[in-house]
């Protein structure tokens, strides 16, 4: 068995993995942060509407 192949093997099986490691941190941060930004658009929202409900629900048209 040629021990430097199987030490070039074994560094590339250890990278692939790290990388594919770093990627999925780097979604789940992605999702997280997006998932907090909706979760305060969503709140925003909801504020607007309790403070002043009347507002936009009619609109005034004359032709």
């Amino acid at each position: 068995m040629d021990i430097a192949a199987l030490s070039m093997a074994m560094a590339k099986n250890q990278l692939n993995t790290d990388f594919g490691v770093a990627m999925l941190s780097k979604s789940l941060d992605t999702s997280a942060a997006m998932g907090d930004s909706l979760v305060a658009m969503m709140d925003r929202s909801m504020m607007e509407q309790s403070v002043a409900p009347h507002l936009g629900a009619n609109i005034d048209l004359t032709v």
